[in-house]
Protein backbone atom coordinates (compact mmCIF):
# COMPACT_ATOMS: atom_id res chain seq x y z
CA UNK A 1 0.00 0.00 0.00
CA UNK A 2 1.33 3.35 -1.40
CA UNK A 3 2.17 5.73 1.64
CA UNK A 4 3.03 9.63 0.81
CA UNK A 5 6.40 8.65 0.90
CA UNK A 6 6.49 6.01 -2.02
CA UNK A 7 7.59 6.36 -5.87
CA UNK A 8 3.51 6.96 -6.40
CA UNK A 9 3.00 10.41 -4.90
CA UNK A 10 6.23 11.73 -7.15
CA UNK A 11 4.79 10.55 -9.59
CA UNK A 12 1.78 12.15 -9.40
CA UNK A 13 4.11 15.54 -9.05
CA UNK A 14 6.00 15.13 -12.08
CA UNK A 15 3.26 13.87 -14.93
CA UNK A 16 0.97 17.13 -13.57
CA UNK A 17 4.47 19.20 -14.05
CA UNK A 18 5.01 17.31 -17.84
CA UNK A 19 1.53 17.51 -18.41
CA UNK A 20 1.34 21.79 -18.20
CA UNK A 21 5.05 21.67 -19.92
CA UNK A 22 3.50 19.68 -22.27
CA UNK A 23 0.59 22.19 -22.97
CA UNK A 24 2.82 25.25 -22.36
CA UNK A 25 5.49 23.72 -25.24
CA UNK A 26 2.62 24.23 -27.68
CA UNK A 27 1.20 27.66 -26.59
CA UNK A 28 3.76 30.18 -28.70
CA UNK A 29 3.51 27.16 -32.02
CA UNK A 30 -0.18 26.20 -32.08
CA UNK A 31 -1.53 29.70 -33.69
CA UNK A 32 1.20 29.47 -36.02
CA UNK A 33 0.52 25.77 -37.22
CA UNK A 34 -3.39 26.63 -37.49
CA UNK A 35 -2.27 29.84 -39.67
CA UNK A 36 0.21 27.56 -41.50
CA UNK A 37 -2.66 24.52 -42.29
CA UNK A 38 -5.29 26.63 -43.09
CA UNK A 39 -6.07 28.22 -46.60
CA UNK A 40 -7.07 31.58 -45.55
CA UNK A 41 -5.24 32.88 -42.96
CA UNK A 42 -8.25 34.90 -41.25
CA UNK A 43 -9.79 32.32 -40.33
CA UNK A 44 -6.80 30.94 -38.34
CA UNK A 45 -8.28 32.23 -35.40
CA UNK A 46 -11.34 30.90 -35.68
CA UNK A 47 -9.94 27.45 -35.47
CA UNK A 48 -7.32 28.02 -33.40
CA UNK A 49 -10.56 28.73 -30.72
CA UNK A 50 -11.98 25.40 -32.47
CA UNK A 51 -9.24 23.75 -31.35
CA UNK A 52 -9.05 24.87 -27.68
CA UNK A 53 -13.14 24.37 -27.40
CA UNK A 54 -12.23 20.80 -28.66
CA UNK A 55 -9.73 20.10 -26.23
CA UNK A 56 -11.78 21.28 -23.01
CA UNK A 57 -14.97 19.50 -24.38
CA UNK A 58 -13.09 16.27 -24.55
CA UNK A 59 -11.83 16.69 -20.98
CA UNK A 60 -15.72 17.79 -19.72
CA UNK A 61 -16.86 14.24 -21.38
CA UNK A 62 -14.09 12.08 -20.34
CA UNK A 63 -13.21 13.03 -16.74
CA UNK A 64 -15.79 11.54 -15.07
CA UNK A 65 -15.83 8.27 -16.84
CA UNK A 66 -11.83 8.00 -16.15
CA UNK A 67 -12.98 8.66 -12.40
CA UNK A 68 -15.51 6.27 -12.59
CA UNK A 69 -12.98 3.67 -14.16
CA UNK A 70 -10.14 4.58 -11.37
CA UNK A 71 -13.19 3.40 -9.12
CA UNK A 72 -14.04 0.06 -10.69
CA UNK A 73 -10.35 -1.27 -12.17
CA UNK A 74 -7.64 1.18 -10.23
CA UNK A 75 -5.91 4.27 -10.45
CA UNK A 76 -2.79 3.02 -11.76
CA UNK A 77 -4.21 1.51 -15.58
CA UNK A 78 -6.24 5.04 -16.47
CA UNK A 79 -3.54 6.94 -14.97
CA UNK A 80 -0.63 5.11 -17.54
CA UNK A 81 -3.11 4.83 -20.14
CA UNK A 82 -3.64 8.84 -20.01
CA UNK A 83 0.03 8.93 -20.31
CA UNK A 84 -0.30 6.81 -23.68
CA UNK A 85 -2.42 9.01 -24.91
CA UNK A 86 -1.16 12.49 -24.48
CA UNK A 87 2.31 10.53 -26.13
CA UNK A 88 -0.02 9.78 -29.34
CA UNK A 89 -1.59 13.13 -29.49
CA UNK A 90 1.43 15.08 -29.76
CA UNK A 91 2.82 12.81 -32.23
CA UNK A 92 -0.19 13.15 -34.54
CA UNK A 93 -0.25 16.74 -34.19
CA UNK A 94 3.45 16.64 -34.73
CA UNK A 95 2.77 14.67 -38.14
CA UNK A 96 -0.55 16.63 -38.93
CA UNK A 97 -0.91 16.90 -42.70
CA UNK A 98 -4.04 19.02 -42.12
CA UNK A 99 -6.31 21.02 -40.34
CA UNK A 100 -8.51 17.81 -39.34
CA UNK A 101 -6.03 15.76 -38.23
CA UNK A 102 -4.62 18.58 -35.76
CA UNK A 103 -8.27 18.98 -34.61
CA UNK A 104 -8.48 15.63 -34.25
CA UNK A 105 -4.91 15.18 -32.51
CA UNK A 106 -6.08 17.77 -29.73
CA UNK A 107 -9.32 15.88 -29.18
CA UNK A 108 -7.26 13.05 -28.41
CA UNK A 109 -5.11 15.52 -25.98
CA UNK A 110 -8.42 16.40 -24.09
CA UNK A 111 -9.24 13.06 -23.26
CA UNK A 112 -5.65 12.21 -22.24
CA UNK A 113 -5.52 15.14 -19.95
CA UNK A 114 -8.91 14.01 -18.35
CA UNK A 115 -7.05 12.05 -15.71
CA UNK A 116 -6.58 15.18 -13.29
CA UNK A 117 -9.23 13.97 -10.93
CA UNK A 118 -7.94 10.53 -10.87
CA UNK A 119 -4.50 12.05 -10.20
CA UNK A 120 -6.46 14.27 -7.04
CA UNK A 121 -8.15 11.17 -6.45
CA UNK A 122 -4.68 9.17 -6.08
CA UNK A 123 -3.30 12.21 -3.78
CA UNK A 124 -6.47 11.81 -1.78
CA UNK A 125 -5.63 7.65 -1.35
CA UNK A 126 -2.31 8.14 -0.11
CA UNK A 127 -2.88 11.49 2.12
CA UNK A 128 -3.74 11.32 5.50
CA UNK A 129 -6.82 13.58 5.75
CA UNK A 130 -4.59 16.49 7.77
CA UNK A 131 -2.00 16.22 4.95
CA UNK A 132 -4.57 16.06 1.42
CA UNK A 133 -4.55 20.35 1.27
CA UNK A 134 -0.37 20.77 2.12
CA UNK A 135 -0.08 17.25 -1.00
CA UNK A 136 -2.75 19.09 -3.41
CA UNK A 137 -0.82 22.66 -2.63
CA UNK A 138 2.45 20.78 -4.17
CA UNK A 139 0.86 19.60 -7.10
CA UNK A 140 -0.41 23.46 -7.52
CA UNK A 141 3.41 24.23 -7.37
CA UNK A 142 4.48 21.40 -10.32
CA UNK A 143 1.73 22.92 -12.21
CA UNK A 144 3.55 26.29 -11.62
CA UNK A 145 6.68 24.49 -12.42
CA UNK A 146 5.29 23.60 -15.98
CA UNK A 147 3.70 26.80 -16.20
CA UNK A 148 7.04 28.80 -16.19
CA UNK A 149 9.17 25.94 -18.28
CA UNK A 150 6.64 25.14 -20.83
CA UNK A 151 6.25 28.39 -23.20
CA UNK A 152 9.55 29.24 -22.70
CA UNK A 153 10.69 26.23 -24.35
CA UNK A 154 7.88 26.34 -26.62
CA UNK A 155 8.96 29.46 -27.79
CA UNK A 156 12.73 28.28 -28.09
CA UNK A 157 12.26 24.62 -29.85
CA UNK A 158 9.67 26.55 -32.31
CA UNK A 159 12.41 28.90 -33.67
CA UNK A 160 14.13 25.43 -34.36
CA UNK A 161 11.12 23.66 -36.16
CA UNK A 162 7.47 24.66 -36.09
CA UNK A 163 6.59 21.16 -35.04
CA UNK A 164 9.52 20.07 -32.32
CA UNK A 165 7.92 21.01 -29.22
CA UNK A 166 4.96 18.67 -30.21
CA UNK A 167 7.80 16.25 -30.46
CA UNK A 168 9.51 16.86 -27.34
CA UNK A 169 6.23 16.87 -25.93
CA UNK A 170 5.34 13.40 -27.00
CA UNK A 171 9.33 12.41 -25.59
CA UNK A 172 8.14 13.77 -22.43
CA UNK A 173 4.52 11.79 -22.07
CA UNK A 174 6.47 8.76 -23.31
CA UNK A 175 9.36 9.05 -20.49
CA UNK A 176 6.59 9.25 -18.28
CA UNK A 177 4.81 6.61 -19.25
CA UNK A 178 8.03 4.18 -18.55
CA UNK A 179 8.43 6.02 -15.38
CA UNK A 180 4.74 5.36 -14.20
CA UNK A 181 5.32 1.79 -15.23
CA UNK A 182 8.69 1.26 -13.41
CA UNK A 183 7.48 2.98 -10.08
CA UNK A 184 4.09 3.90 -9.98
CA UNK A 185 2.00 1.12 -7.26
CA UNK A 186 -1.86 1.26 -7.03
CA UNK A 187 -3.25 3.33 -4.44
CA UNK A 188 -7.12 2.09 -4.17
CA UNK A 189 -7.48 0.65 -0.94
CA UNK A 190 -11.18 0.39 -1.17
CA UNK A 191 -12.84 -2.82 -2.49
CA UNK A 192 -13.60 -1.70 -5.87
CA UNK A 193 -17.07 -0.10 -6.80
CA UNK A 194 -20.09 -1.85 -8.24
CA UNK A 195 -19.69 -1.29 -11.67
CA UNK A 196 -22.44 0.90 -12.77
CA UNK A 197 -23.24 1.94 -16.68
CA UNK A 198 -24.51 5.28 -16.33
CA UNK A 199 -21.02 6.44 -14.83
CA UNK A 200 -20.10 6.09 -18.64
CA UNK A 201 -22.72 8.74 -19.22
CA UNK A 202 -20.56 12.08 -18.28
CA UNK A 203 -23.58 14.04 -17.42
CA UNK A 204 -25.21 11.25 -15.28
CA UNK A 205 -22.04 10.97 -14.29
CA UNK A 206 -21.30 14.40 -12.44
CA UNK A 207 -25.13 12.85 -9.88
CA UNK A 208 -22.34 11.35 -8.00
CA UNK A 209 -21.71 14.55 -6.15
CA UNK A 210 -25.28 14.33 -4.80
CA UNK A 211 -24.52 11.31 -3.19
CA UNK A 212 -22.36 13.13 -0.19
CA UNK A 213 -23.78 15.62 1.72
CA UNK A 214 -22.34 19.43 1.43
CA UNK A 215 -20.43 17.98 -1.84
CA UNK A 216 -22.63 19.80 -4.13
CA UNK A 217 -22.32 23.21 -2.71
CA UNK A 218 -18.31 22.84 -2.58
CA UNK A 219 -18.59 21.81 -5.88
CA UNK A 220 -20.59 25.11 -6.66
CA UNK A 221 -17.49 26.47 -5.05
CA UNK A 222 -14.77 24.93 -7.04
CA UNK A 223 -17.03 25.65 -10.46
CA UNK A 224 -16.81 29.32 -9.29
CA UNK A 225 -13.31 29.74 -8.69
CA UNK A 226 -12.18 27.89 -11.62
CA UNK A 227 -14.36 29.88 -13.73
CA UNK A 228 -13.32 33.21 -12.30
CA UNK A 229 -9.40 31.74 -13.04
CA UNK A 230 -10.52 31.23 -16.74
CA UNK A 231 -11.85 35.22 -16.96
CA UNK A 232 -7.98 35.79 -16.02
CA UNK A 233 -5.89 33.65 -18.19
CA UNK A 234 -8.23 33.76 -21.44
CA UNK A 235 -7.66 37.94 -21.55
CA UNK A 236 -4.65 37.96 -19.69
CA UNK A 237 -2.16 38.10 -23.04
CA UNK A 238 -5.09 40.78 -25.14
CA UNK A 239 -5.16 42.95 -21.72
CA UNK A 240 -1.64 43.30 -21.32
CA UNK A 241 -1.35 44.24 -25.55
CA UNK A 242 -4.29 46.66 -25.70
CA UNK A 243 -3.77 48.54 -22.10
CA UNK A 244 0.18 48.28 -22.10
CA UNK A 245 1.12 47.87 -25.22
CA UNK A 246 3.18 44.49 -23.79
CA UNK A 247 5.30 42.15 -26.63
CA UNK A 248 4.55 38.21 -26.53
CA UNK A 249 7.97 38.47 -24.40
CA UNK A 250 6.75 41.02 -21.88
CA UNK A 251 3.41 39.16 -21.48
CA UNK A 252 5.84 35.48 -21.07
CA UNK A 253 8.13 37.60 -18.60
CA UNK A 254 5.03 38.74 -16.27
CA UNK A 255 3.28 34.55 -16.89
CA UNK A 256 6.81 33.21 -15.66
CA UNK A 257 6.71 35.70 -12.75
CA UNK A 258 2.99 34.89 -11.92
CA UNK A 259 4.15 30.96 -12.01
CA UNK A 260 7.13 31.45 -9.68
CA UNK A 261 5.27 33.00 -7.02
CA UNK A 262 2.25 30.62 -7.32
CA UNK A 263 4.67 28.16 -6.82
CA UNK A 264 6.44 29.68 -4.01
CA UNK A 265 3.24 30.33 -1.93
CA UNK A 266 2.17 26.18 -2.47
CA UNK A 267 4.95 25.31 -1.29
CA UNK A 268 6.07 27.67 1.82
CA UNK A 269 3.23 29.82 2.44
CA UNK A 270 0.54 27.21 2.06
CA UNK A 271 1.48 24.54 4.65
CA UNK A 272 1.86 27.66 7.61
CA UNK A 273 -1.49 29.03 7.03
CA UNK A 274 -2.81 25.78 7.03
CA UNK A 275 -1.69 24.80 10.34
CA UNK A 276 -2.47 28.21 11.68
CA UNK A 277 -6.06 28.11 11.04
CA UNK A 278 -7.17 25.22 9.19
CA UNK A 279 -8.65 24.49 5.67
CA UNK A 280 -12.05 26.49 6.19
CA UNK A 281 -10.38 29.50 7.16
CA UNK A 282 -7.30 29.31 4.43
CA UNK A 283 -10.26 28.80 1.57
CA UNK A 284 -11.79 31.94 2.81
CA UNK A 285 -8.65 33.87 3.32
CA UNK A 286 -7.67 32.71 -0.36
CA UNK A 287 -10.94 33.62 -2.00
CA UNK A 288 -10.92 37.34 -0.12
CA UNK A 289 -7.50 37.74 -1.42
CA UNK A 290 -8.57 36.57 -4.80
CA UNK A 291 -11.48 39.42 -5.29
CA UNK A 292 -8.65 41.86 -3.88
CA UNK A 293 -5.80 40.64 -6.31
CA UNK A 294 -8.80 40.80 -9.59
CA UNK A 295 -9.73 44.55 -8.74
CA UNK A 296 -6.25 45.51 -8.42
CA UNK A 297 -5.61 43.66 -11.62
CA UNK A 298 -8.68 45.66 -13.12
CA UNK A 299 -7.78 49.24 -11.98
CA UNK A 300 -4.22 48.79 -13.04
CA UNK A 301 -3.77 51.78 -14.80
CA UNK A 302 -0.24 51.37 -15.37
CA UNK A 303 2.10 47.94 -15.47
CA UNK A 304 4.13 48.52 -12.40
CA UNK A 305 0.88 48.51 -10.89
CA UNK A 306 0.01 44.85 -12.35
CA UNK A 307 3.21 44.01 -11.43
CA UNK A 308 3.05 45.01 -7.98
CA UNK A 309 -0.59 42.95 -7.83
CA UNK A 310 1.36 39.94 -8.88
CA UNK A 311 2.19 38.75 -4.70
CA UNK A 312 -1.40 39.20 -3.77
CA UNK A 313 -2.65 37.16 -6.85
CA UNK A 314 -0.72 34.47 -5.76
CA UNK A 315 -1.41 34.80 -2.22
CA UNK A 316 -4.57 33.94 -3.68
CA UNK A 317 -4.07 30.43 -4.85
CA UNK A 318 -4.06 29.09 -0.94
CA UNK A 319 -7.56 28.74 -1.82
CA UNK A 320 -8.20 26.02 -4.48
CA UNK A 321 -6.25 23.27 -2.26
CA UNK A 322 -7.63 23.45 1.20
CA UNK A 323 -11.24 23.64 -0.89
CA UNK A 324 -9.69 20.43 -3.14
CA UNK A 325 -9.19 18.91 0.60
CA UNK A 326 -12.71 19.29 1.73
CA UNK A 327 -14.32 17.97 -1.48
CA UNK A 328 -11.69 14.72 -0.88
CA UNK A 329 -12.63 14.67 2.98
CA UNK A 330 -16.13 14.64 2.28
CA UNK A 331 -16.42 12.14 0.22
CA UNK A 332 -16.06 7.88 0.96
CA UNK A 333 -13.04 6.28 -0.29
CA UNK A 334 -14.52 4.04 -2.64
CA UNK A 335 -16.18 7.04 -4.73
CA UNK A 336 -13.08 9.30 -4.61
CA UNK A 337 -12.52 8.70 -8.26
CA UNK A 338 -15.91 9.23 -9.35
CA UNK A 339 -15.89 12.48 -7.37
CA UNK A 340 -13.40 14.14 -8.53
CA UNK A 341 -13.64 13.08 -12.00
CA UNK A 342 -16.73 14.75 -11.80
CA UNK A 343 -15.24 18.06 -10.02
CA UNK A 344 -12.41 17.70 -13.15
CA UNK A 345 -15.92 17.56 -15.36
CA UNK A 346 -17.15 20.76 -14.13
CA UNK A 347 -13.59 22.71 -14.46
CA UNK A 348 -13.34 21.71 -18.41
CA UNK A 349 -16.84 23.01 -18.34
CA UNK A 350 -15.40 26.02 -16.99
CA UNK A 351 -12.60 25.87 -19.26
CA UNK A 352 -15.41 26.06 -22.20
CA UNK A 353 -17.73 29.16 -20.87
CA UNK A 354 -15.25 30.87 -19.30
CA UNK A 355 -13.14 32.14 -21.99
CA UNK A 356 -16.41 32.75 -24.57
CA UNK A 357 -18.04 34.95 -21.97
CA UNK A 358 -14.41 36.47 -20.92
CA UNK A 359 -13.54 37.34 -24.66
CA UNK A 360 -17.22 38.93 -25.04
CA UNK A 361 -16.55 41.39 -22.48
CA UNK A 362 -13.08 42.34 -23.33
CA UNK A 363 -14.17 42.95 -26.95
CA UNK A 364 -17.15 45.22 -25.58
CA UNK A 365 -15.25 47.08 -23.10
CA UNK A 366 -11.73 47.24 -24.38
CA UNK A 367 -12.74 48.25 -27.88
CA UNK A 368 -11.58 51.95 -29.02
CA UNK A 369 -15.49 52.87 -29.73
CA UNK A 370 -16.06 51.18 -26.18
CA UNK A 371 -18.33 53.55 -23.67
CA UNK A 372 -17.22 53.28 -21.05
CA UNK A 373 -13.82 52.17 -21.82
CA UNK A 374 -12.89 49.40 -19.47
CA UNK A 375 -10.31 47.32 -20.55
CA UNK A 376 -10.24 45.55 -16.99
CA UNK A 377 -14.12 44.41 -16.91
CA UNK A 378 -13.38 40.99 -17.19
CA UNK A 379 -10.81 41.01 -14.41
CA UNK A 380 -13.76 42.74 -12.41
CA UNK A 381 -16.15 40.36 -13.42
CA UNK A 382 -13.76 37.30 -12.13
CA UNK A 383 -13.75 39.61 -8.73
CA UNK A 384 -17.69 38.76 -8.91
CA UNK A 385 -17.23 35.26 -9.58
CA UNK A 386 -15.26 34.74 -6.58
CA UNK A 387 -17.41 36.98 -4.06
CA UNK A 388 -20.40 34.68 -5.37
CA UNK A 389 -18.06 31.75 -4.44
CA UNK A 390 -17.23 33.35 -0.89
CA UNK A 391 -21.14 33.93 -0.17
CA UNK A 392 -21.73 30.38 -1.26
CA UNK A 393 -18.81 29.09 0.93
CA UNK A 394 -19.70 31.23 3.93
CA UNK A 395 -23.31 29.81 4.28
CA UNK A 396 -21.80 26.24 3.60
CA UNK A 397 -19.60 26.85 6.96
CA UNK A 398 -22.57 26.37 9.49
CA UNK A 399 -24.00 23.44 7.38
CA UNK A 400 -23.70 20.76 10.07
CA UNK A 401 -22.73 18.20 6.96
CA UNK A 402 -19.20 20.38 6.76
CA UNK A 403 -18.82 19.58 10.42
CA UNK A 404 -17.42 15.98 9.92
CA UNK A 405 -16.16 13.66 7.71
CA UNK A 406 -16.56 10.89 5.62
CA UNK A 407 -13.60 9.11 5.37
Amino acid sequence: MPTPRSPGLPFIFVTLALDMIGLGLIIPVAPVLVAHLTSDPLTAPHFLGILVALFSTAQLLAAPIFGALSDRFGRRPVLLLSTLLTALSYILAALAPSLMWLLLARTLGGIGAATIGVANAYIADVSAPENRARNFGIAGAAFGLGLIIGPALGGLLSSLDLRLPFLVSATLAALNFLYGLIVLPESRRAEPAPFDPRTLMPLRALGILNHFPGLPVLAAVVLLVSLASQFLTSTWVLHGAVRYGWTPATNGLALALAGVLSATVQVAVLPRVLRQVGPERTVTLGLLTGVAAYVMYGLASAPWMLWASLPIGALSGIAAPALQALTTNKAATHAQGSVQGALAGLTSLSAIAGPLAATALFSHFASPHATPFVPGAAYFAAALLLLGGLAVFAATRTHPALQGEVV
